[in-house]
């Protein structure tokens, strides 16, 4: 028998979770990123990260009371997360972090992307 799980906040999204988890290692890595690049694309991608965390909370509050306003801040969240996928991508070009740890959290948002459009299919 399949062992189901209350979700009664939104930390309680694996989706969130697995956000959350990278949005912190990238948060510490980019720290270390070149001092021209600290309001630039460390900057960019430190709020992409975030905001990826921050859109599914909002959209789950809402989703009490209007479905769609669930459903608009899931797509905020996809948003970022291939707008994270583009910032990894010149992270990576321009030797900001090495290819392992590219490889990683490529496929981690990947993963948050599919996660997040499954999760807006089922809103």
């Amino acid at each position: 028998m399949a062992v189901v799980s209350i979700v009664k906040s939104f930390q309680d999204l694996d989706v969130w979770q697995k956000a959350f988890s990278v949005s912190l290692e990238v948060h510490k890595v980019t720290l270390e990123f070149p001092k021209i690049e600290q309001y630039a694309l460390a900057d960019q991608m430190r709020r992409a990260s975030k905001s990826i965390c921050a859109n599914i909370a909002e959209g789950f509050s809402k989703q009490l009371y209007s479905k769609p306003k669930f459903k608009r801040f899931l797509q905020m969240a996809m948003a970022s997360g291939n707008e994270m996928l583009v910032w990894l991508m010149y992270a990576h070009e321009l030797g900001y972090i090495s290819g392992e740890t590219y490889e990683r959290w490529e496929q981690q948002y990947t993963s948050v992307c599919k996660m997040l459009n499954a999760l807006h299919s089922k809103a």
